[in-house]
């Protein structure tokens, strides 16, 4: 049975949960053959009276874990392709691989291990490399943010695979029932080297530093041109969100492509004491740090915090010369002094344009006018939360040091982006500081831009995955307009090779 509900103190274990749920479902010890944590939350409504929540299963008998029903079809008359080898492509490999297909993974960017040194390189330096940066690689850009796998996604079967796909791979048990579940940047290195290795054991293959540089049909099949020539007749693009010049390769080929709305923001950065006072009240050292989630409906457009990193960094995640991005990343521990969040208004074609890569074009614009802000050599421009709300550069000296390397120039971040984006940031500071005292109080620290939040384009398919335009090609994740996040993009990837596999593509 599952039970829900289950409300404790905050410093209780596992086993304090296993009595509680044995006394509601009147069973005594001895008669438990299964119990298995689902769910664990964290109720904070009263500041003065916080407790964890639970849902548990419980039963005499032993309930085996659904698994995921992958096919084997053996190998196939041509081997697949994935394009990308973030969390979308890994897992549409991975079930490729389960189900023998033997899947080939190009991947423009470098293995985990080396891609590594060179964001290290970037951040403690600004020596910038296209290869190895914080955007493309063996991980994806998740890789370097976190790792949180919370998602709104119904499909329980589907997210089960890929939370205990991680666990399997190094990830801690915990992400299978935590509300938000994270690994953590350090962890999550492990998890896509030991995911790529499976891939390889089951008869696929990973090639690094092999981008793509032409799609063609021929005789009906894909000629797809990266390190050499590979011939195809089933290509799926997860490509990510940020490979602008596959977007123009595609385009040039005749895909259908639309832009789509996106957004656009900065980096807020507190201290994390005054987030978990904020949000708890006294500090229990046996709470978590806080996180926070909040949305701010404005006369100039919603305003909402995204990619939530407690005890975090900001980090510098540029994947083009002269142009400057940040993002926000926590340790497993997240035990950092600050905290961060982006802070986000949405933009449209009224913002941007009609055209299909104007979207690409404004982030861009955006991004090299924050390197000529910072001074250059990727340093990003900061600004206090008051001196933004006057419109004065100001000082950085305060409470609040920031975190993003290889460092921060005191400037006016309202001059990057346009009146209604800047109107409506500061009409969602003054409400969040208004419900949610100690938010934005003037000391905290906003670093930009945040550009890169979800992709600008879409790549059309239809309800059987296929694009609408090349039948062999299957448009994938969060690059191609159908995620935003580890899990979705994950869960999209599974999908398409469960299709795949079953013949109904």
């Amino acid at each position: 049975m599952i039970l829900h509900g289950l409300v404790l103190p905050i410093d209780c274990t596992p086993e304090d949960v296993r009595r509680k749920a044995e006394k509601e479902a009147h069973l005594c010890s001895s008669e438990v053959r299964t119990f298995r944590i689902l769910k664990e939350s964290i109720d904070a409504r009263r500041r003065g009276n916080i407790r964890k929540v639970f849902s548990v299963e419980i039963d005499r008998k032993v309930i085996p874990r659904a698994s995921l029903e992958i096919p084997y079809v053996g190998e196939r008359a041509y081997r697949p392709i994935v394009v990308g080898f973030g969390p979308a492509g890994m897992f549409a490999a991975y079930v490729l691989a389960q189900g023998g297909a033997r899947p080939i993974v190009l991947e423009r960017g470098l293995p985990i291990e080396d891609r590594v040194k060179g964001v290290d390189a970037l951040w403690a330096k600004g020596v910038f490399s296209p290869v190895a940066n914080a955007e493309y690689g063996e991980g994806g850009a998740g890789a370097f943010s976190d790792g949180k796998l919370n998602s709104g996604i119904k499909d329980k079967e589907l997210t089960e695979f890929v939370l205990s796909t991680f666990v399997k791979c190094g990830a801690p048990e915990e992400i299978e029932y935590v509300q938000k579940p994270h690994v953590g940047t350090d962890k999550l290195r492990e998890v896509v080297r030991t995911l790529r290795e499976r891939i390889k054991a089951l008869g696929g293959e990973v090639v690094f530093s092999s981008q793509v540089t032409d799609v063609q049909e021929v005789g009906g099949v894909l000629r797809v041109t990266a390190d050499k020539e590979y011939i195809t007749d089933a290509l799926i693009l997860a490509i990510g969100h940020s490979a602008r010049d596959t977007y123009e390769m595609l385009l040039s080929r005749g895909f259908m492509m639309e832009s789509k709305p996106f957004a656009v923001g900065v980096r807020i950065e507190q201290l994390q004491s005054d987030i978990d006072f904020v949000m708890y009240g006294e500090k229990n050292p046996l709470l978590p740090p806080a996180a926070y989630k909040v949305v701010e409906h404005t006369p100039r457009g919603g305003v909402y915090s995204f990619c939530m990193c407690p005890g975090g960094y900001v980090v510098c995640a540029s994947s083009e010369e002269g142009g400057v991005v940040t993002n926000g990343m926590s340790y497993h521990a997240r035990d950092g002094k600050n905290a961060n969040a982006a802070l986000l208004v949405g933009v449209d074609k009224a913002d941007f344009g009609e055209d299909v890569l104007d979207g690409v074009r404004y982030q861009r614009e955006i991004e090299r006018a924050a390197y000529r802000q910072g001074g250059g050599n990727y340093r990003a421009p900061c600004q206090k939360v008051q001196d933004f709300l006057q419109g004065k550069v100001g000082s950085l000296e305060g409470k609040v040091a920031p975190t993003y390397r290889p460092g921060v120039t005191a400037a006016d971040l309202g001059t990057l982006f346009s009146e209604r984006v800047v109107g409506a940031l500061k009409m969602g500071l003054a409400s969040f500081e208004k419900r949610m005292p100690g938010f934005a109080s003037g000391e905290e620290l906003l670093t930009g831009p945040e550009t890169r939040s979800s992709s600008p384009v879409r790549v059309l398919r239809g309800e059987d995955y296929k694009s609408l335009s090349h039948p062999n090609v299957y448009p994938c994740g969060e690059g191609c307009g159908y995620a935003g996040g580890i899990m979705s993009a994950a869960v999209d990837g599974v999908k398409i090779a469960l299709a795949i596999l079953s013949g109904d593509v």
